[in-house]
């Protein structure tokens, strides 16, 4: 009963920042942070790297790290994942599909879900008479979609790849407000010898997102914080574009043994917490290997989010997130765990991901 109580508490009180952040983002037509769900990334082997696999990737995840990867796709393949985050309070779910469409180009199609379900509604808690009715607590969920498209093909200059994502995005947060969004990536890939380079440029266009704002709902909500909240909000929301370059090798010892390496940047136009950061834009590294054995076992570590924190006592300090994980292939089957620090070394916040992802040519 003590956990069902907390667990209530902590659904509660993420519902408030959740709900007051959602609809407070779209105050400034350009935000810093905005549809975030689709930067925390997917599969549980790429989380094992610290998400440094946009020169490597070349399978069914390519549709999401960089398209161009798609290319490299054999035959119809696909993947799912999930992993709970905030003790188990968020859900985060993932499944994509694709195949060659012949030697030189191929097409994806991906879906993402974060997810916040069951939250207690308690705006009506008290009546017009003041008394407390808990007859009046309603359940409700708040919900993040992200739906991409992607096509990759090969360039006639050997090696080069290239490939686009169209996003079509789906906010919802219960019936107080929704919102929709539409947006563009593009992606390179180009392979000289043993070495591999990436560039994904997210949101290339600015992704745009409209929200609808329920006037009767958000009037519930007007006075829960005092002097906020007092107006409705603008219902336009533009992400601003990021890029993350890469470069990788692969090793292989005695045909048995292999290495794989990757070293990340990721950019930001906008002045954040990264290690690197001014008025125009901010960078953060990242790396990552994965070390296999003949194509069957693989155990991954990696880090990342590199961030300038500030302490209670004033003094700074450098927060990063680190990852390992573990997989297990065979025969078109690969299973993959990663064990990830979704904030920083000190927070302890870690989460369990697990995915999967088929080559379907196993059933023919």
């Amino acid at each position: 009963m003590r956990y069902l109580c907390k667990n209530s508490s902590l659904k509660r009180n993420l519902f408030i920042a959740f709900l007051l952040l959602s609809l407070t983002v779209s105050a400034q037509t350009t935000r810093k942070y905005s549809n975030e769900f689709m930067n925390i990334g997917v599969d549980a082997a790429s989380f094992g790297m610290a998400n440094s696999v946009v020169a490597s990737t070349g399978d069914v995840n390519s549709g999401y790290w960089n398209p161009a990867g798609l290319v490299n796709v054999e035959d119809k393949q696909l993947a799912l994942m999930h992993a709970s985050y905030f003790a188990n309070i968020a859900n985060y779910d993932y499944a994509a599909f694709a195949m060659p469409l012949d030697d030189r180009s191929a097409v994806g199609l991906s879906v993402i879900r974060f997810g916040v379900d069951d939250i207690l509604n308690t705006t009506q808690l008290i009546d017009d008479q003041g008394n407390i009715d808990y007859n009046r607590i309603s359940l409700f969920s708040t919900a993040d979609y992200g739906v991409t498209f992607s096509y990759a093909r090969r360039l006639p200059l050997d090696g080069l790849n290239v490939g686009v994502n169209a996003k079509v995005i789906r906010r919802i947060i219960g019936d107080f407000a929704s919102s929709w969004g539409f947006g563009l990536d593009a992606g390179i890939q180009f392979e000289r010898g043993d070495w591999k380079f990436g560039l994904m440029a997210r949101d290339i266009t600015t992704t745009f997102n409209a929200w609808t704002i329920d006037e009767e709902q958000f009037a519930t909500i007007q006075g829960a914080v005092e002097g906020q909240n007092q107006e409705l909000p603008e219902t336009t929301e533009i992400t601003i574009p990021k890029l993350q370059l890469g470069a990788s090798r692969k090793f292989v010892f005695h045909y048995d043994f292999s290495l794989l390496t990757e070293i990340d940047l990721n950019f930001r136009f906008a002045e954040t917490n990264d290690i690197i950061s001014s008025g125009f834009t901010s960078i953060t590294p990242s790396g990552g290997f994965e070390f296999g054995y003949i194509d069957m076992v693989f155990v991954r570590a990696g880090v990342g989010n590199f961030q300038n924190i500030q302490q209670l006592d004033g003094s700074d300090s450098v927060g990063f997130q680190p990852n390992i994980g573990v997989g297990f292939k065979y025969k078109g089957i690969q299973i993959d765990y990663a064990l990830t620090d979704i904030g920083d070394q000190s927070a302890a916040l870690y989460s369990n991901v697990f995915s999967l992802k088929m080559d379907l040519s196993i059933f023919r």
